[in-house]
């Protein structure tokens, strides 16, 4: 198949695939009913609803931003929108097209509609793959209406879609299959007729494992559930159990059920924090061999470097965030490696929560109703009439200061000598217990 389908239809995308195509692609919905996942989207009068429905067609919409993670419905959702709206339907990979490669489908998209008057709906695939120059080659085609475009990605588009586009654009937010919708998906996958058709039956035992291993993504649960039918059906049983999942599934599944899951992930972070990076990595390892999701794992370590270590040691937490974002983007089951050095960053650091004590603090006076007016030296001075109302008055640039401390008050009057963080003599915060003590001497010289 070329890079492109500009000749291809949005009723022959979604017609009946052949009898050899993976599960996943013969139980692609064919109509808005029969999606799941996206209660969120789909509630009478929602944007999406409206995209969905003949009646109201696209009026009004030249860009639509599909949000979400793996698996979860975004080119079915295209496919749906273009051929409901009664548009002809075109696809481009951002992982394997160039500029030269997206010009010519929208040049094909531009001369159909002058031809025969139809729309085209161009379906960009991982449009945070494109540099800024490929998405610049798009805004002509989304300003001028000689597409409607639909892109999809895994990444936040406010870091990765141009804000042209993203201005122009609707953006919707998928979500990952909670444990009901992934059930309707296997429910449906036993007992469709483009599907097993009642052939096969699935083990409880077998169906928590398939739930815990696809991370929410429900293209990944439908290709575990075919792989393990297979694996069944090759020693002449119908009934899927434990044993089929995991030949299909390659990983050992040591015991990790729902209380599992909540007990390994506790020891996980207690070790963390109580420096004990044996103990960590061994969780780490129950967790991966499980099948857990390792953007989970990553965001409880992201945690533990600001909560647990925090100040201690200031790098934990940049080690532990370019960690989350290297996993996003390598995958399994090298991400592994990636878990396992932050792991030992965050255990090995010395450790401090008074940063975690601090903001709870800070936040409970403020929850108590001591807030307090802002000083008048401190407020806003740039505003007409502002200053004759008194604001800015007297404030001290602190850089025109010595030590670039301006000795001036900060905090409302009935705040006033509250001190909420209390460093530790432990890893970096000892050199910040000693600079602050000067500081806030400082500080009082008034």
């Amino acid at each position: 198949m070329d890079l492109f389908e500009a000749s291809l239809t949005a009723d022959s995308a979604v017609a009946q695939p052949s009898v050899g195509a993976p599960l996943a692609v013969r139980l692609r919905p064919r109509t808005v009913d029969e999606v799941l996942g996206q209660d969120h989207l789909l509630e009478a009068g929602s944007p999406l609803r409206r995209l969905l429905s003949g009646s109201s067609g696209m009026a009004g919409v030249s860009s639509v931003v599909l949000w979400g993670p793996p698996g979860v419905g975004k080119t079915t959702l295209a496919l749906l929108i273009a051929r409901d709206s009664g548009r002809r339907f075109a696809q481009v990979s951002a992982v394997e097209s160039g500029v030269a490669a997206l010009r010519k489908v929208i040049n094909e998209a531009k001369a159909h509609l002058l031809a025969t008057g139809e729309e085209t709906v161009l379906f960009v695939d991982e449009v945070h793959r494109f540099s800024k120059s490929q998405q610049d080659a798009l805004l002509p085609a989304v300003e001028n209406g000689w597409v409607t475009l639909i892109a999809a990605t895994t990444e936040n588009p406010s870091f990765c879609v141009i804000a042209p586009l993203l201005s122009r654009s609707l953006l919707l937010t998928l979500n990952s299959f909670n444990t009901q919708s992934l059930n309707a998906v296997i429910d449906r996958a036993l007992s469709h007729e483009r599907g097993f058709n009642g052939r096969f039956t699935l083990s409880p035992q077998a169906r928590e494992s398939l739930l815990r291993l696809c991370g929410g993504d429900a293209r990944r649960v439908l290709t575990l559930l075919e792989a393990s039918a297979g694996a069944a059906e090759d020693v002449g049983v119908f009934a899927i159990d434990t044993d089929h999942v995991q030949q299909a599934a390659d990983a050992a599944l040591v015991r990790y059920g729902q209380d599992e899951h909540y007990d390994v992930i506790s020891a996980f972070i207690k070790s963390m924090r109580g420096s004990d990076v044996d103990a960590a990595i061994h969780y780490l390892a129950r967790m991966v061999e499980a099948g857990e999701d390792p953007r989970y794992i990553a965001r409880r370590i992201v945690i533990c470097a600001s909560e647990d270590v925090g100040m201690a040691d200031p790098q934990a937490l940049a080690i532990a965030t370019d960690a989350a974002r290297a996993v996003a983007f390598v995958g399994m089951p090298e991400a592994r490696i990636i878990l396992a050095q932050a792991v030992i960053a965050v255990a090995t650091a010395p450790k401090s929560n008074a940063a975690y004590v601090a903001i709870d603090r800070a936040i409970a006076d403020v929850r108590a109703g001591k807030i307090g007016s802002v000083p008048m030296h401190l407020r806003d001075g740039h505003y007409q009439g502002a200053e004759r109302l008194g604001h800015g008055k007297g404030y001290e640039y602190a850089h025109d200061a010595e030590h670039a401390i301006a000795a001036q008050q900060y905090l409302p009057d009935e705040l006033e000598g509250r001190e909420y963080y209390s460093p530790t003599e432990r890893g970096f915060e000892a050199v910040i217990t000693s600079r602050l003590a000067k500081v806030r001497a400082r500080l009082k010289m008034r």
